[in-house]
């Protein structure tokens, strides 16, 4: 009996024209010819990730060179109608790769790791320039898995005073567990844009709290548990595209 592998999808990005010829770049080569072990014929999904897929074939799969046809070119899908901007606290290890890769899996539209008072991530020149490399790779991946053709950009880490003063979004929440507020998850219409500041590990001190509710953030508590700062964007954005999105 033959089995019949789903299409791979893959990040390239690359103009897609039908009939025309995709190298792929180097991880997303090796990826395809060393660990899924394709060759000529077999089918790919590729998206640029800016909105647009592509239904391609293998024509070239050696060690030195793979190479995808495009047969047809469509606009992407899994994009939700809620735009939020997540200002995510760098957090140790995995933690802040989980927050990326579920925030990217519900739907979000930017994310800023920040500086916080109570973070204990400081990172600088080169080792930041990695490091953001790094989560935007992760965005990437989760884009690959879960079915989005837009990669949301992981912008350059930002002091949470800065990025606090750029904000202009219709509704900005901060969680905070000290309070009884539903922040702004009763409106009736849904918001233009959302931001949604979530803090480091030990909490955001109440002085970066004040400075956010000066900037325009309510306050919203995720009920009586105290949540990890990993644990809490994926609740607050399973929330908001629930009440507001496409969940």
């Amino acid at each position: 009996m033959t089995t019949h592998r789903k299409a791979p999808r893959i990040h390239v990005a690359a103009d897609f024209i039908v009939g025309g010829d995709v190298v792929l770049p180097e991880g997303p080569a090796r990826h395809v010819a060393r660990v899924l072990r394709l060759g000529e014929g077999a089918p790919l999904r590729l998206f640029d990730g800016m909105g647009q897929e592509a239904s391609a074939v293998l024509v070239e799969a050696s060690r030195k060179r793979v190479v995808a046809r495009i047969e047809a070119v469509a606009a992407g899908g899994g994009e939700s109608p809620l735009a939020v901007h997540l200002g995510q606290a760098i957090s140790k290890g995995d933690r802040m790769d989980y927050a990326i890769q579920k925030a990217v899996e519900l739907g979000v539209a930017a994310i800023t790791p920040l500086y916080t008072e109570h973070g204990d991530v400081r990172l600088k020149g080169e080792r930041e320039a990695k490091k953001l490399a790094h989560w935007q790779a992760v965005a990437v991946s989760a884009c690959e898995q879960c079915g989005r053709a837009v990669v949301p950009p992981v912008h350059p880490p930002l002091a949470l005073a800065e990025w606090l003063a750029e904000r202009g979004e219709a509704l900005r929440l901060v969680l905070h567990p000290a309070t009884d507020a539903q922040g702004g998850l009763e409106r009736e219409t849904a918001p233009v844009g959302v931001a949604l500041l979530i803090g480091p590990e030990g909490g955001l001190a109440e002085d970066e709290v004040e400075a956010a509710r000066a900037a325009g953030f309510a306050a919203l508590t995720l009920g009586p548990r105290i949540l990890r700062t990993e644990t809490a964007p994926v609740v607050a954005l399973s929330l908001l595209q629930y009440r507001f999105g496409d969940l």
